[in-house]
């Protein structure tokens, strides 16, 4: 039997957040869930297989910007969180159980499942993107995200104390030469760390310590792409209402 084929005896279903439970832990982020809109699931003689969960938007994302032509940027917060929660849902997290994996249910899961948000875009971040192009099979299209500001200026100032990024993927070793920087240094090295963090709101208030060097690191790593998709459905709906046949 052919992928295509298995794949389409799985139903899809609207789901809850039992089946997010029975999938959380195979998450590389972990079980837990923040607040979230929709969940749908793949179940196979009513045995949850695949999950999908789509959330509320962040407010600002630098490369939605790019993907809508800077549609959303310069409205003060609060029109812009009105503009944003209208128009745009997140997915937050795509698992498959592992007996499932590489059939290709995620990208059935996504495909299918985008249409029933009802909006008018659907968005994903994915670090390993390029790995796994599951968004892209469901066509979404894909924007890859260069270093921020924030990492770029972090990296400058390890650097400037003598930390150089051929060790960064040691956190206990950067910890200890942060350690034994001089006093003048160190205060420079943890001022930067905080100026850092504060685009990390869960995270700007980490305690100095090798799991606060640790975290700040990760986040020089990370690579994410971003995707999108825009609702044929609603595009072509915007463009009637804009040549007045509705």
């Amino acid at each position: 039997m052919s992928n295509e084929n298995l794949v389409r005896k799985f139903e899809l279903v609207c789901g809850d957040i039992s089946d997010y439970r029975r999938l959380g832990r195979y998450h590389y982020r972990g079980d837990k869930l923040g607040p979230y809109q929709a969940i749908y699931a793949l179940r196979l003689a009513q045995e949850t297989a695949a999950v999908i969960v789509y959330s509320m938007p962040a407010v600002y994302v630098e490369l939605r910007n790019a993907a809508t032509g800077g549609y959303f940027r310069g409205y003060d917060r609060r029109t812009a969180a009105a503009m944003v929660n209208k128009n745009i849902r997140t997915i937050s997290r795509v698992i498959v159980e592992p007996r499932f994996r590489n059939i290709g249910l995620a990208t059935r899961l996504v495909r299918e499942t985008m249409p029933l948000l009802n909006v008018r875009i659907i968005e994903a971040m994915a670090v390993m993107g390029h790995i796994n192009p599951f968004f892209e099979k469901a066509g979404m299209h894909p924007y890859t995200a260069g270093l921020c500001a924030a990492c770029l200026r972090i990296k400058e100032a390890l650097s400037l104390v003598g930390i150089e990024e051929e060790i960064f993927y040691k956190a206990d070793k950067v910890h200890k030469r942060i350690e034994h920087l001089k006093t003048s240094a160190r205060r420079f090295i943890d001022r930067e760390i905080r100026r850092f963090l504060q685009g990390y709101p869960n995270r700007r208030d980490m305690p100095e310590g090798p799991q606060r060097t640790k975290y700040v690191l990760s986040k020089l790593g990370d690579r994410p792409v971003y995707y999108i998709w825009f609702n044929p459905a609603k595009e072509r709906e915007s463009r009637e209402v804009n040549s007045g046949i509705l």
